[in-house]
């Protein structure tokens, strides 16, 4: 019987080579906890960072590993960018200790973007019934989509609106069940007609309660490396909360989620995300669809002034749309 043993010169390289491969597939995580932590996302980092939890989950694996073979400076390294994601990610999944306040006027709002005016008019009709919802905002909205919820019944539920639908994926619109003042859109994408979307706004009045400045937003998609700055512009425009002025509700597809910096920004001007407040900051609202092996991700929010509570938070499949509606209640101050 003959026994072949590893040349005693081959097995150091061997360990190399698996210390170099160890570091290899830890190295990205690493790379991404930085720049998450720091909001440096750029280039093509900013789409990709939305798949930020996915990536948070993944770093478990190299932590595992490197602890298994007792790699213990590539351990630290992986266990650094194991927290660094956890504390960024985890705490969306844990309802927060103040959602606000919880006496006031209960008031239900939903979002919803319809894929280029595709999405079902009586689905959409149905969940604003079925749930007592007040305020309603659709982007990607069309003149078909208008016609579509006006044969489905929402102008019976929701007779004040500030519409600015436009056919493609630029449109914009705001419904309620309260009257309005000073409806009116802007465009963001610096103004762009060929690509900037039509975001519908007006000042809405409860009965009985504080008005509200309510915006359907819809910030230009970082879909190529040339709309990454309008998309921050648009991001940077947005209504920022003013604590000594009228209450704002932003709600919509705002093209970014929780790990984007730009969102962060807006959000610390004095705003709070409603599925964040609530620990359900994870539930993703876009994707897959059309085949797109595209893992999901939260993309649609409602964002509320602080003075506003929060209550509860749900997404919706909705028929012939690639994203879920979002529907917040919530709890307004009265006047």
């Amino acid at each position: 019987m003959t026994i072949t043993a590893t040349p005693a010169e081959v097995r150091p390289a061997r360990r190399a080579a698996r210390t170099a491969l160890l570091a290899i597939i830890t190295l990205p995580a690493l790379v991404w906890a930085v720049v998450r932590l720091f909001g440096w996302e750029r280039g093509y980092f900013v789409p990709a960072i939305a798949f930020t939890p996915y990536v948070a989950a993944w770093s478990v694996i190299p932590l595992v590993i490197s602890l298994w073979a007792r790699k213990w400076l590539i351990a630290a390294a992986a266990a650094v960018a194991f927290l660094v994601l956890a504390v960024c990610v985890l705490p969306r999944a844990v309802p927060d200790a103040d959602r606000g306040p919880s006496r006031g006027m209960p008031m239900t709002v939903m979002t919803i973007n319809m894929y280029v005016g595709a999405a079902d008019p009586a689905s959409i009709v149905r969940l604003v019934r079925d749930n007592d919802v007040a305020v309603l905002a659709v982007q990607e909205f069309s003149p078909a989509a208008k016609d579509g919820l006006a044969a489905a019944g929402i102008d019976t539920l929701l007779p004040y609106q500030a519409l600015a639908d436009e056919v493609g994926t630029t449109g914009s619109g705001l419904y309620s069940r309260f009257p309005m003042t000073g409806q009116g859109s802007r465009r963001g994408g610096g103004g762009n007609l060929q690509e900037g979307n039509l975001q519908a706004y007006a000042t809405i009045q409860p009965p009985g309660a504080v008005a509200l400045n309510v915006q359907s937003a819809h910030p230009l998609a970082p879909y190529t490396l040339g709309a990454l700055g309008d998309w921050r512009m648009d991001l940077r425009n947005e209504p920022h909360a003013n604590p000594r002025g009228t209450p704002e509700i932003l709600l919509g597809d705002f093209n970014s989620t929780l790990d984007h910096k730009p969102v962060r920004d807006l959000i610390g001007s004095g705003y709070r995300d409603a599925a964040d407040a609530t620990g359900k900051g994870l539930s993703a609202t876009w994707g897959p669809w059309g085949g797109h092996k595209i893992p999901p991700v939260t993309l649609d929010h409602v964002l509320v002034d602080k003075r506003i509570g929060v209550r509860d938070v749900h997404a919706h499949a909705v028929t012939g749309s690639d994203h879920r509606a979002l529907l917040a209640s919530l709890t307004v101050p009265t006047s």
